[in-house]
């Protein structure tokens, strides 16, 4: 668990820094592709993750609410579910989708990596819905960059309100604001009496769920929940 530390120079990320982002909760987040899947339960669910984390995360949180369904996994993600697997964290029945014989996958939830909702690799399954797993889901902007049915708003990284309780807990007379929207907080920060400057460090977007460089991200609105898929 996170633990504040007193200290005289604070260094913060900034991946979500901007006041839209205020991540909703795990569990309404797991609830809302629980009900996609019981209004549509002849479809697939192709769920975009990561492979470290967050894949083992929302499996967890699925597991947490209930679900005890076969969940089928991308074979990339595989190996880092074995070893979460064998550090005994209970990941209940898993399995390849490259395994499957004569699996319709109707009905079922599918993780993948995020590259892999475009590619041919998915065509194999039952009138997809095609849904993502990140904290960049709570932008329009995203979502539709993304082509994606559904965004799930689950995140490892602290948001706006999140980022701001933190720097107040350190008591740092001076913030170093690295690695995203470094402008914003910054002079958020300089407005509130703060002394703080950006560290610019060399950094490029590494996924495909990372916002296209061209967009501004002043001007993201708050996606909005949908009752029906397209």
């Amino acid at each position: 668990p996170f633990e504040p530390v007193p200290c005289d120079v604070f260094i913060t990320e900034a991946t979500f820094a901007l006041p839209v982002f205020h991540h909703p909760s795990d569990a309404g987040e797991i609830g809302k592709l629980l009900s996609s899947l019981a209004t549509f339960p002849e479809r697939t669910h192709l769920v975009g993750v990561y492979a470290l984390g967050k894949c083992q995360r929302v499996i967890t949180l699925l597991r947490a609410a209930g679900y005890d369904k076969r969940i089928w996994l991308h074979g990339s993600l595989a190996a880092l579910c074995r070893l979460y697997q064998e550090q005994g964290i209970d990941l209940g029945e898993i399995a390849l989708v490259s395994d499957a014989i004569l699996e319709t996958f109707k009905g079922a939830i599918v993780l993948c990596p995020p590259s892999a909702i475009a590619d041919r690799w998915s065509r194999r399954f039952n009138e997809p819905i095609a849904a993502m797993a990140s904290g960049w889901m709570l932008t329009r902007a995203t979502r539709r960059w993304q082509s994606v049915d559904r965004g799930f708003p689950l995140s490892d990284h602290a948001d706006w309100p999140g980022l701001l309780s933190a720097i107040e807990q350190t008591g740092a007379e001076q913030i170093l604001v690295t690695h995203g929207h470094t402008e914003p907080m910054v002079r958020y920060l300089q407005e509130q009496g703060r002394r703080a400057r950006t560290v610019v460090t060399r950094f490029a977007p590494e996924t495909q769920t990372d916002p296209p460089p061209a967009a501004d991200a002043l001007s993201m609105a708050p996606a909005v929940a949908e009752d029906s898929a397209p």
